[in-house]
């Protein structure tokens, strides 16, 4: 399976049809070989996922988005990111939770599906029994998600636009919204609503996070609406303030400042006025290029 699903590869929905076997690199920008930037315990997921114990956080190099403000651009392009193999990549899994992490946090991983299965495979034999996370920009195909049931606890999608035309321009994928939208249904359908274990870690469910984007609170607050009318209190939204302009934009001047407290106030008088109860706000200064992590290869 895992050879037949790269030699014409379709698992995310940019469909590139590219043999990664033969070494071949997709919109993603990868071939078949599987490159990570980090492996560590992370402490900035939201406090159900990361708590006291840290997330343990797998982030692979490449990225079928390509968004033009994206904060881990390195990794995304695929410039950054150490080569690793299967057996290696089944080793940190086991490795993350000796080091105490409450879950194990697959970052941006749509395009290595197969090779995740597999080392997950591995790793459970060898007695891993974490939760798993899979932490997606929300571009997804539901047919590759499909492959992921019965091995994802919890998922962590973004749900950036419902504006086709600002997907378009941002992140050179219109159909943005269609997609995120299906993607995060199979998700909801995977897991159900949200359980906690005792200590407030999540054990099941999906969490939808929402990056507001400076002069854009339209488009924030019609992804609010739509999450909520939608899902209601089955889901957990996380509304993030966090935007931080770390590229220079010539066309989308807009996004070359953060976000104004006056907007993120009305983005939340807004999630109250609709009545969201689950859900997460940050709180003080999260915009800092010192809250992006550090792709140095620890843990690879």
């Amino acid at each position: 399976m895992y050879e037949k699903l790269l030699e014409n590869c379709t698992l995310c929905p940019r469909e590139c049809k590219v043999n990664r076997l033969e070494g071949m690199r997709g919109y993603c920008g990868m071939d078949s070989r599987i490159r990570a930037a980090r492996a560590a315990l992370h402490m900035w997921e939201e406090p159900c996922i990361s708590g006291k114990k840290g997330s343990g956080a797998v982030f692979f190099s490449g990225c079928g988005l390509r968004c033009c403000f994206c904060q881990n651009r390195d990794i995304a392009i695929g410039d950054s990111g150490k080569e690793i193999t299967l057996s290696r990549l089944a080793d940190i899994f086991l490795e993350l939770e000796q080091k105490g992490a409450a879950n194990l946090n697959l970052v941006t991983g749509a395009h290595y599906v197969p090779q995740i299965i597999s080392a997950l495979e591995i790793a459970k034999e060898k007695g891993f029994g974490l939760p798993v996370v899979y932490n997606s920009s929300g571009y997804e195909k539901v047919e590759t998600l499909r492959m992921l049931d019965g091995y994802v606890d919890v998922y962590l999608p973004d749900m950036k636009y419902v504006d086709g035309r600002l997907a378009a321009s941002f992140s050179h994928a219109e159909d943005y919204p269609r997609r995120a939208g299906a993607a995060i249904a199979e998700m909801v359908r995977q897991t159900g609503a949200c359980q906690f274990e005792q200590e407030g870690y999540i054990r099941k469910g999906t969490i939808v996070r929402h990056l507001i984007l400076p002069g854009h609170t339209k488009n924030s607050l019609a992804v609010l609406e739509y999450l909520h009318k939608t899902y209601g209190n089955d889901i957990f939204i996380s509304v993030m303030n966090q935007y931080t302009p770390v590229w220079k934009q010539e066309k989308y001047q807009e996004l070359n400042r953060k976000v104004t407290r006056r907007e993120y106030e009305k983005v939340l008088n807004y999630a109250v006025e609709l009545g969201i109860e689950n859900g997460y706000f940050q709180e003080g200064e999260t915009a800092k290029e010192s809250f992006i992590p550090k792709f140095d290869y620890e843990g690879v």
